[in-house]
């Protein structure tokens, strides 16, 4: 067992760049078996935790939130609820649902704080974390794939926040309609709904700034 705090641990490995895999159905068992060990106060084991799963909870927040100082702190968060919840969490769900809905919460409570802002501007040099535009072949290709990618951000970022946290965990995180409906709280019928919506909002969106 470790002294490490929970805080510290979080902040340091959020400057990293270690992917763990995904998609696995036995990392299931393995997140379950981290988290039994992280209630018992192993700090190797909450280290391992965010290892495996910091990138895509930024990656998240950043699209959500279009500031990257803002999605760091959302994801210190993030992981901070886990570990301090570490004693009652059963793994009845996923971990990955039951680690999106506490990020849900978070990004949702960040947005009403900054609604005086209005608009979620995009930041056009910095595409955010997961985004792996087509490599092009000329100085021009690059020009065109870049500027339809900062429309395609902009058209995300003008959605509600409801409809864009479902893009993002569809088209980036490739979750199943089912979990992003535990995520949001919503049925099947309803995430499809508001899926639906939302990307014809974006058809028109792109329309228009096309």
């Amino acid at each position: 067992m470790g002294s490490q705090r929970p805080e510290s641990c979080a902040i340091s490995l959020l400057s990293g760049k270690k992917a763990g895999s995904k998609n696995a159905v036995s990392e299931e068992g393995e997140d379950a078996e981290l988290m039994a060990k992280i209630a018992k106060g192993d700090d190797q084991a909450f280290r391992r935790l965010i290892e495996r799963h910091e990138l895509a909870v930024f990656g998240t927040a950043v699209k959500m939130l279009q500031d990257r100082f803002a999605a760091e702190e959302v994801t210190q968060k993030v992981f901070l609820r886990v570990y301090w919840a570490a004693k009652r969490y059963r793994p009845t769900a996923k971990f990955r649902t039951w680690l999106f809905t506490i990020l849900r919460r978070l990004v949702l409570n960040e947005i009403r704080r900054r609604r005086s802002a209005d608009v979620l501007l995009f930041q056009a040099d910095d595409p955010g974390e997961g985004v792996s535009p087509v490599t092009p072949r000329s100085p021009a290709d690059i020009l065109l794939g870049k500027e339809r990618l900062e429309l395609v951000e902009r058209a995300i970022a003008s959605l509600p926040p409801k409809q864009r946290f479902a893009v993002v965990l569809k088209s980036y995180e490739d979750l199943s309609y089912e979990e992003i409906g535990r995520i949001l709280g919503l049925s099947l019928s309803a995430t499809r709904a508001l899926l639906f919506r939302a990307r014809e909002s974006l058809r028109k969106t792109l329309s228009f700034l096309g």
